[in-house]
C-alpha cells in the first residue's frame, strides 16, 4: 500500500455490463448507484445504444480504516427507464478491498429488468440481484449439521 492509499476503502467495486428488458438491450436507461458507510455517496451513468453501462470503483478515505473496527457499506443500484424504477442490486459490502463482491474478479454483469430477484452469498455476504456474472457463489449452509 502506497502513501496515497492510506485510509482508502472501496465502498463499491467497479461494475460494467448490459441492461436488458425482455432480452433486448435497453438504451438511455439511467443507472444510479449508491453506497453508504459513513454518509451516502452516489454516482450514475446512462446505458448506450447497446444497453452497456460502466461505473468505476467508488472509494472514500477514512481514518477508521486504521482502527480495529468492522467494515460495513450498504450498496444499491437502481435502473430508471421511462419513469419506472428497477432495483437490480442490493447488498452490504463487508470488505474494504476492491472486487470482494466477486471474490477478486471484475464485475461484468448482465441484468434483465423483468427477471426475478435472486439472493445468494458471496464471501459470506448476501447479495440480492437481477444480474448474472461470473461469480463463485458460496456453498449453502446446512444449519441442521451445525
Amino acid at each position: 500500500m502506497g502513501f496515497f492509499d492510506a485510509g482508502r476503502v472501496c465502498l463499491f467495486s467497479g461494475i460494467s455490463g448490459i441492461i436488458t428488458l425482455e432480452g433486448k438491450p435497453v438504451a438511455n436507461a439511467r443507472v444510479l448507484r449508491s453506497a453508504d458507510r459513513d454518509g451516502v455517496k452516489k454516482d450514475e451513468t446512462t446505458t448506450d445504444e447497446n444497453g452497456y453501462f460502466e461505473l468505476p470503483p467508488m472509494y472514500e478515505r477514512t481514518v477508521t480504516k486504521l482502527l480495529p473496527m468492522e467494515f460495513v457499506a450498504s450498496q444499491s443500484i437502481m435502473v430508471i427507464l421511462e419513469d419506472k424504477e428497477y432495483e437490480i442490486w442490493s447488498s452490504v459490502k463487508r470488505s474494504p478491498e476492491e472486487n470482494s463482491e466477486s471474490k477478486g474478479k471484475k464485475m461484468n454483469v448482465t441484468c434483465e429488468l423483468l427477471s426475478e430477484e435472486r439472493s445468494f452469498m458471496v464471501n459470506r455476504v448476501p447479495i440480492h440481484t437481477r444480474c448474472v456474472w461470473d461469480v463463485e457463489i458460496d456453498e449453502p449452509i446446512d444449519w441442521d449439521t451445525i
